[in-house]
């Protein structure tokens, strides 16, 4: 199946996200209330606390924001990279929006995340919502069947129909021989390196790692030559 899939049909993309706030002391005193529920059940000890554990929030689209999507797409053997990144998350949304309202509105489009089915796409969804941005055709499954969903996700395509395991992005690149994607910072970090350090350009670059990684994850997947670093381009 992956190899009847036109490469140059899929946008890879990876998302950045982090806590609205930048700790738990400046959260209003509805959202501290609901985040004080929310830990209710992630609290695994007494020393775990709601202040201790916001800088998790970001995970939660009720509870985070979006600072960063980068996405890759393949024009002939080049692979092309751009991000929409920004401390205003409803102009990020909008922007990215139109960029798939513009170029990848087709039924042979398909959007490729890592975890796609279970955090970038209906995280992106979500805080399109509340941001009161219109759905773009690739992100409203709203009613559609699953076999009418054009989302590819290179863990669940790992799977092979086992659903026991989570297999990270990091560790499938070891096993296929791709450089790490997490040789500055991870996923944990990235709360810090915004709300402490202020690096936007920091979260870029690690973002886009991910989405070179996916689609050279994908390469591989189909039995094809690794991407060359002369072969991708910035834009």
């Amino acid at each position: 199946m992956l190899k009847n899939t036109e490469l140059g049909n899929i946008l890879f993309l990876d998302i950045e996200t982090v806590p609205q706030k930048p700790s738990y002391e400046e959260l209003d005193e509805r959202f501290k209330k609901l985040w004080d529920k929310k830990v209710e059940h992630l609290r695994k000890s007494e020393e775990e606390t709601s202040s201790n554990l916001y800088p998790r929030a970001g995970i939660y689209a009720e509870f985070g924001k979006i600072v960063c999507i980068s996405v890759g797409y393949f024009h002939n053997s080049t692979l092309r990279i751009t991000s929409f990144y920004s401390h205003d998350e409803e102009q990020l949304l909008l922007d990215f929006s139109k960029m798939l309202n513009n170029h990848f509105t087709g039924g042979s489009y398909l959007l490729c995340a890592h975890n796609g089915k279970e955090f970038d796409f209906p995280y992106i969804a979500r805080r399109m919502i509340i941001n009161k941005i219109e759905l773009p055709v690739l992100l409203d499954i709203a009613g559609k069947k699953p076999w009418e969903i054009n989302h590819l996700d290179t863990m669940e395509l790992w799977k092979f129909g086992d659903f026991k395991n989570y297999t990270s992005l990091d560790l499938l690149t070891a096993i296929f021989g791709i450089p790490s994607p997490k040789d500055d910072i991870n996923g944990a970090d990235v709360w810090k390196v915004y709300w402490q350090e202020n690096d936007l350009e920091r979260i870029k670059t690690y973002c886009q790692k991910d989405v070179i990684s996916l689609a050279q994850l994908m390469k591989a997947y189909r039995i094809e030559p690794l991407i060359l670093d002369d072969d991708i381009v910035y834009v």
